[in-house]
């Protein structure tokens, strides 16, 4: 029986310029995940990474943590989807950010503002009746994680164990294909993923299936200032 931990990428810097970066927070939450690793993992067999900042950042930490040399290797299938491009979709004005975070602002809770608008917006994405609008659908989102996934486990082999730092997207997109969730309710899961949170999946010549989702006992008791969502 193999194994593959999906790890979400720590805290990243919400409302700031460059978003794809951790934030102080997101900084420390993969080496505290490490630490807590080290002897549940003790043999670790291939890493794979998103191409993004906070992918690289996570998997470093966590590694560190470990006291873990392994390398990585690069694969944007792993990546999130565009999610600037669904909001601007939506709401074409904010393209501009200044915009944005001014309208935001104006409200008596920007965040949860921000959160219902974007629900709105990935339910827009999530319809199909707008895909010639996207570069790349949710459909052809879900492809693209699908494959990374069984390309993954087709090289590995039998028997081993993969860590893969990736985001809340393709998390939910392999939770999905797993647990046959459907596209209405799949984002009420998105929406729940803790940052460094570990959703593990076992293999073997018979299948693959979800062990357990979104677990981050890590960051329960004296870290429990370390979860996020977001």
């Amino acid at each position: 029986m193999g194994a593959i931990y999906l790890i979400r990428h720590g805290q990243a810097s919400f409302g700031k310029a460059d978003y794809d970066n951790l934030s102080k927070t997101g900084l420390k939450q993969p080496v505290v995940l490490g630490e807590s690793l080290k002897d549940r993992v003790p043999q670790l067999d291939a890493v794979q990474i998103g191409s993004m900042k906070r992918h690289r950042q996570t998997a470093e930490g966590c590694l560190q943590g470990m006291d873990n040399n392994t390398g990585w290797v690069i694969n944007a299938g792993w990546n999130e989807y565009d999610h600037e491009q669904v909001i601007e979709r939506y709401k074409p004005a904010y393209k501009n950010k200044v915009l944005m975070k001014a309208d935001l602002a104006k409200t008596l809770n920007p965040r949860r503002e921000f959160q219902k608008m974007f629900a709105a917006a990935i339910e827009r994405w999530l319809s199909n009746e707008y895909s010639d609008e996207y570069t790349e659908t949710w459909q052809q989102f879900q492809e693209r994680v699908l494959k990374a996934l069984n390309d993954l486990r087709e090289s590995l082999g039998p028997s081993k164990t993969a860590f893969v730092f990736t985001s809340g997207g393709p998390i939910s997109a392999v939770a999905q294909h797993l647990l046959h969730i459907s596209d209405d309710d799949i984002f009420k899961l998105n929406w729940t993923l803790a940052n460094c949170g570990i959703t593990k999946i076992i293999y073997s010549d018979r299948g693959m299936y979800l062990s357990s989702l979104n677990e981050h006992s890590a960051f329960e008791g004296a870290h429990q200032n370390l979860i996020t969502y977001r």
